[in-house]
């Protein structure tokens, strides 16, 4: 693969490198320096892909939510900083990727629906008129699959209306599908919901705002300050009985990821729910719950465990693996914590000490200089879920064989920690015409 060259705008810096995580730079744009860095190169799971760069003319990314979450945290930066020539590609690579990849939709996978969230930009960022409505057409696709198609719990059983997590997943929500679907639904809304009317507007705000009283009612747990990481309806099904608790169709763990999700989720649907919509305030008490919570198990890092109830000296019975300081959730509550304070959710004074000491730890923890100039992601969760072979117990998500720790920049950590950094960048008022930010360059 071509190596990424250097980009404009950095300051005389000597540059050194490490084999571990970095120190924090208060000159470096790492939003900016990440996408450079690993646009055309991270991983899901194990497979490479690629988006469409200057510097890699091979696009081998499918449609998958790893490669939807991250293509979204760079268009994100491409709106961010529309006006500078650097960002041109980040639209012109996932324009790429939108023209030519073919849309697969699995019946009643909410995963499927993540990576229509890169339609959005596409459409108001298109210069060509039919391309613009070919991206609305096909999320409206993805947006009434969900609405019309997805299949629900149904009455008598609790939560009657809540979107299964898959169809094998009988009757099962996760805290990972709310960001893959309602969120999702919430966009769509936000942008073209009032074409339908008021009425139909009003009504599928009410379902979007179902989702979460659903989930959060099913996995808050007012004593820790957390969610368990999924709830079932039916616990006793067999698709569920190995991992639920047959009383309250809880799982059994905080997952940092989990939480991740739901929290970004929360976030990103109220930056779209109307001022005026009743569940509004209930959203905005969800969100501060978690904030809440979450602030009481922040590391002395900065950053947060892959499993938020314990610390690092907790370790698995199976395994010789403790507790880790996790780089996933550590980023999505990063950028939740930002984006919560700039909407007006959350309170400055109270959460943008948190939210500054966990962007802090991400660089110090995380991120890793290569010689090259570029920089890498490590210690991400590369996968968990729960089923008929995955109790989610704390063994599991410490030694189970799905999971493992990743340390070459996962997309479940790359999308996030753009995220997070845009966030950072607007909360201080980072960026090129704000101030020179030292961005990278190869070694002499």
């Amino acid at each position: 693969m071509s190596r990424v060259k250097p980009l404009l705008l950095f300051v005389p810096i000597m540059f050194v490198t490490f084999s571990y995580a970095a120190p924090f730079r208060v000159d470096s744009l790492y939003s900016k320096w990440i996408i450079d860095s690993r646009m055309g190169d991270f991983r899901n799971k194990a497979k490479t892909e690629r988006f469409l760069t200057p510097y890699n003319s091979a696009s081998t990314a499918t449609w998958d939510y790893v490669p939807g979450l991250v293509g979204k945290a760079i268009l994100k930066a491409w709106e961010q900083y529309r006006d500078e020539p650097w960002s041109r590609y980040y639209f012109t690579g996932m324009q790429h990727y939108a023209d030519n990849i073919i849309m697969k939709l699995g019946e009643s996978n909410i995963d499927d629906l993540n990576a229509a969230k890169i339609f959005f930009e596409l459409y108001h960022g298109a210069m060509d008129t039919a391309k613009a409505l070919k991206y609305k057409a096909d999320a409206t696709t993805c947006r009434n699959k969900l609405k019309y198609e997805h299949m629900r719990i149904q009455a008598p059983l609790p939560g009657a209306g809540g979107f299964w997590h898959k169809k094998q997943y009988v009757n099962q929500m996760w805290l990972d599908g709310l960001y893959m679907g309602p969120a999702f639904y919430a966009e769509w809304q936000g942008n073209f919901g009032a074409e339908l009317g008021e009425a139909d507007n009003f009504q599928s705000w009410d379902d979007i705002a179902l989702q979460f009283d659903t989930v959060f009612h099913y996995t808050w747990d007012p004593v820790k300050k957390l969610n368990y990481h999924a709830w079932s309806a039916e616990p006793l099904n067999k698709a569920s009985n190995f991992w639920a608790d047959p009383l309250t169709g809880k799982s059994t763990e905080f997952w940092g990821r989990g939480t991740g999700w739901f929290f970004a989720a929360l976030v990103d649907v109220l930056e779209y729910m109307p001022t005026d919509h009743p569940a509004r305030k209930r959203l905005a008490e969800y969100t501060n719950k978690v904030a809440s919570g979450l602030v009481e198990r922040q590391d002395a890092s900065g950053c947060w465990y892959q499993l938020l109830q314990y610390d690092g000296s907790m370790k698995g019975t199976d395994c010789n693996i403790n507790n880790y300081l996790e780089s996933s959730a550590s980023a999505m509550f990063t950028y939740a914590f930002y984006k919560g304070i700039r909407l007006g959710i959350l309170k400055k004074k109270t959460y943008k000490p948190v939210a500054d000491k966990a962007y802090k730890g991400l660089i110090e923890n995380f991120v890793v200089e290569e010689p090259d100039g570029k920089i890498k992601l490590i210690q991400s969760c590369e996968s968990a879920g729960l089923s008929s072979t995955r109790k989610g117990d704390a063994d599991y998500y410490l030694c189970g064989r799905d999971v493992a720790i990743h340390n070459d920049t996962e997309g479940k950590v790359l999308g996030p920690f753009i995220m997070a950094s845009l966030e950072y960048e607007k909360a201080h008022k980072k960026g090129p015409n704000k101030k020179k930010c030292f961005l990278f360059r190869k070694n002499k």
